[in-house]
């Protein structure tokens, strides 16, 4: 496998992030290419050299000689007058979409605050004695980022005591705990569900509608709502089905993890490498050029290598000349690639653009090999971490290939359209009688999806849909 090979392979199976850090060090390193201007770039845009051929790669033997890399020859010259829209299109602006500002963005960074800097923050805000503060901080480290207290306070006062003359007590731990029990996020420091739930109950306005109502909930008859035991908690509760729905209601309000509030990871952004649209009845397929930033010859340098008489100046520019132009090369296909394979996708799946995800055909990374002439391993680099937006979302190249079940008219059905069936029969359920998994395969199988049981309940779970017996609620 060529150098040339390799840089190809590598830059197709990147993102379009990591291809931006992959253009800038390109840009560090390679002084024969620069950045094209907005305005330049319409009318001076680099084209990569289109030369055809065979590189003398067996196929057989190299699994990605389809990467449209095998010109056994590359210009000594590359053209610079050429646009990169005049072979790829240029970038939509679907209405879904946000326009594009042509001014320069500003690019903010926000850091954010750990669950335990938080609660350290506030435990520096409130007056502790110096043994508070060291049991405080024992507690706080002891809380995952749920936000419930992973240690038992034994475990903690045990921790803590040194055996001398001033023990420590056990009520001392559990003072400072309430008081952390206090601090906000509302519901944090709580050493189960069920007390987590009555620390932000809590701390409700007393004008709350059933706050009492439900602080008895909670406080007696945890059990019986847990196990959905609607009937028993009536009568225990003595109101009727209408106030007990509004009972629930307030506790379902309430945040099962109250730490998930506040965390200190990065928000990811996806910046689409593909725009699907619908014009006049056709789907159209074009690359975001605007995920990567165009690039051109310096034209003051290439001019430099007819003019350096310099033997080892001269042989220093031809050497960044020769890898900019593969490197250009290389883009270039990386873009074929991705559009010829994200256009036979659309192909495949235009049903799904149509109608919904219940319409989903079943794909294999075969069945868009064989339609592209490529290797499979090629499919599946072109396809990871790569991304669509159609007019249903953005959605990653990989979404589109899912198994597929036999039907009883002999057709196929993929698992992805399984999925959105059993969502769909299940949010259409009622709600004191949900479907259990044997029922719904039966239904799907009525249908004429032939599926067991078992495939039923691993696509529910795939979903995180609860079973049946704790999706059971009041009308």
């Amino acid at each position: 496998m060529t150098p040339q090979l390799q840089q190809a392979i590598r830059l197709l199976q990147l993102s379009s992030l990591e291809l931006h850090t992959e253009i800038q060090e390109a840009l560090d390193s390679n002084l024969m290419l620069e950045l094209a201007d907005d305005n330049e770039a319409e009318n001076s845009s680099v084209e990569a050299a289109d030369a055809g051929g065979d590189n003398g790669v067996d196929k057989e033997a190299q699994s990605d000689a389809d990467l449209a890399m095998q010109a056994d020859k590359i210009p000594d010259d590359l053209p610079v007058d050429s646009d990169w829209d005049d072979i790829y299109d240029a970038p939509p602006t679907p209405a879904s979409s946000a326009p594009v500002d042509s001014g320069e963005r500003e690019v903010v960074h926000q850091v954010g605050e750990s669950l335990r800097e938080h609660l350290h923050w506030q435990m520096n805000l409130t007056p502790f004695s110096e043994t508070d503060i060291a049991i405080a901080e024992a507690i706080i480290d002891s809380i995952n980022d749920d936000g419930f207290l992973a240690t038992s306070i034994e475990e903690i006062h045990e921790s803590l005591s040194d055996g001398g003359e001033n023990e420590l007590e056990l009520e001392e731990v559990e003072a400072v705990l309430h008081r952390i029990q206090n601090f906000e996020p509302a519901g944090v420091a709580a050493r189960d569900l069920r007390e987590s739930l009555m620390l932000q109950l809590a701390q409700l306005p007393n004008t709350t509608d059933w706050k009492e109502k439900a602080a008895e909930l909670l406080e007696h008859h945890f059990d019986l709502l847990v196990n959905r035991d609607y009937a028993q908690l009536m009568r225990r509760l003595k109101v009727g089905e209408e106030e007990l729905k509004e009972i629930i209601q307030v506790v379902q309000a309430l945040n099962p993890r109250p730490g998930s509030q506040i965390t200190d990871s990065s928000p990811e952004y996806i910046v689409p490498d593909v725009f699907v649209r619908k014009e006049k009845g056709k789907w159209r397929v074009s690359l975001n050029m605007e995920a990567a930033p165009k690039l051109r010859i310096n034209a003051h340098y290439a001019n430099l290598m007819k003019q350096v008489n310099n033997s080892s100046d001269n042989t220093c520019l031809k050497n960044h000349m020769q890898e900019a132009k593969w490197f250009l090369k290389s883009l270039n296909s990386r873009n074929e690639t991705l559009l010829k394979v994200a256009t036979c996708i659309v192909e495949k799946q235009r049903a799904f653009l149509e109608y919904g995800e219940e319409a989903m055909k079943a794909l294999v990374l075969h069945d868009i090999a064989e339609e592209v002439e490529m290797h499979e391993s090629t499919i599946s680099r072109v396809t990871t971490k790569k991304y669509m937006h159609t007019p249903r979302g953005i959605y990653e190249l990989k979404y589109f290939f899912s198994s597929h079940v036999n039907t009883a008219s002999g057709g196929e059905c993929s698992s992805t359209a399984i999925r959105a069936l059993i969502k769909k029969l299940i949010a259409a359920e009622k709600p004191q009688k949900p479907l259990s998994d044997s029922k719904i395969a039966a239904i799907l199988s009525d249908q004429g999806i032939n599926v067991a049981r078992r495939t039923v309940a691993k696509y529910r779970e795939a979903m995180a849909i609860p079973p049946s017996n704790e999706r059971k609620r009041l009308a």
